[in-house]
């Protein structure tokens, strides 16, 4: 599909300008929900802030564009599902020393 945008005036310019950016904030939605499918709430997963040492924690909530992880530590990082990684086997035995809260069955 070829546009001639030199024969568009300012208001067909303004909305296909504001039609793009729609469709380009979809996408980039579209991808990280895909992304998040890789993960399950309570998966133990690692990520590496910039400028600090990976974090380990588990995933508790999706959220629009960003998963939250509660790291190992105690505390609570909006992350992008692309930057997560599962948690290897033995990271999860490490992981068993974490406080655990039972939740009762109604």
């Amino acid at each position: 599909m070829n546009i001639d945008i030199d024969k568009l005036n300012e208001n067909e310019l303004i909305d296909l300008n504001n039609r793009i950016v729609a469709r380009l904030r979809f996408l980039n939605q579209m991808r990280a929900h895909s992304q998040m499918l890789d993960f399950k709430i309570g998966d133990r997963v690692t990520f590496q802030p910039e400028g600090r040492p990976p974090l380990m924690g588990m995933l508790t909530r999706y959220n629009r564009k960003t998963v939250t992880v509660i790291t190992d530590s105690g505390q609570h990082w909006n992350v992008a599902p692309g930057l997560l990684r599962k948690a290897a086997l033995a990271d999860n035995a490490k992981g068993a020393n974490a406080k655990v809260v039972q939740l009762r069955k109604e």
